[in-house]
């Protein structure tokens, strides 16, 4: 008997994962059937595929071949198979997502909300993190960041461009009065995501002129969200992503100081594990290009990416 496809998918994802218990989890399958079914699948073609031990799974010679042919078969078939039923019946399936958990924390509460109304048959599993992502190992769909482009081998969509601009709350310019151009700044408490010098250093722009401020603050803290409660609370200013979405309830009382200046902008990537994109992926993607383009781009400088990407 030939081996089924749905087999050959089973191996494509122990071979992406190195690893019998993460592919079971990614399948939502038993660890124990899907190492049945490789073992069947071996004997079915009389070759060893994989060198397995206690510690992680190997591909043999044979099986590095196989994989590199098959994982495109099967991509290919699944993609298909959903293009086919897709005007038949609403997308599904779970998706798996990587992004940062500031920009998760800042942008994305509402938008889950409302993807979850529209495609309730799609389950989302998302990874607050930004940890190094190797595309074709590791069980993700999409994996989102702030940064430059990757380079031409890795598949990727641009969702938008980020900007940043300066915040405090009325209680602190109250107290400490509000800046008038950047160099006022050095004279502030300007919370920062690090203390080193690219922390510590603000480039600002406003059309072709350009500033450069060294700032400081008695508290510095790697993540965007509690910088963004402590200038609630009249701490200091902070940089804050200029988009509507980024605004929640205990942040209206923060108002834009120098509205004519901000940070450099940055994209904001999606990459993905292949270029043929299941119908999952895409409306996720389309849906949140969509709810990113309402309001101001968001941001983060390149300068100040380190907050959207700290924890």
């Amino acid at each position: 008997m030939e081996p089924s496809l749905n087999d050959i998918a089973l191996f494509v994802e122990v071979a992406k994962s190195r690893n019998f218990t993460r592919a079971a989890s990614a399948l939502d399958m038993p660890a124990s059937t899907l190492s049945r079914r490789i073992s069947q699948l071996e004997q079915h073609i009389g070759i060893r595929l994989l060198h397995r031990s206690t510690r992680k799974v190997e591909l043999t010679e044979a099986g590095a071949v196989y994989f590199e042919r098959c994982q495109h078969i099967v991509t290919e078939a699944r993609i298909a198979h959903e293009q086919l039923t897709e005007t038949a019946q609403q997308p599904k399936g779970k998706l798996r997502i990587s992004m940062p958990s500031s920009f998760a924390l800042t942008y994305m509460p509402q938008a889950i909300q409302e993807f979850g109304l529209r495609y309730p048959e799609i389950r989302c599993e998302y990874d607050l993190g930004i940890q190094a992502i190797d595309l074709l190992a590791d069980p993700f769909d999409v994996v989102i960041r702030l940064g430059k482009q990757p380079d031409s081998s890795v598949v990727s969509r641009l969702l938008t461009y980020a900007r940043l601009g300066l915040y405090a709350s009325t209680d602190y310019l109250d107290r400490h009065g509000t800046p008038l151009c950047p160099a006022d700044l050095a004279q502030h408490e300007c919370l920062r995501s690090s203390a080193d010098k690219e922390g510590s250093v603000w480039h600002l722009r406003a059309g072709s002129r350009e500033e450069v401020v060294t700032v400081s603050s008695q508290v510095v803290v790697n993540n965007v969200a509690m910088l963004s409660r402590l200038a609630t609370l009249g701490v200091g200013i902070v940089t804050l992503s200029t988009h509507a979405l980024a605004r929640a309830d205990d942040e209206k009382c923060l108002v834009r100081i120098l509205p004519d200046w901000e940070f450099e902008s940055i994209p904001l990537i999606a990459m993905f594990p292949s270029r043929l994109m299941p119908t999952k992926t895409r409306v996720f993607l389309d849906f949140l290009v969509d709810k990113l383009a309402h309001g101001k781009p968001p941001g983060l400088s390149r300068r100040s990416a380190s907050l959207a990407l700290s924890g």
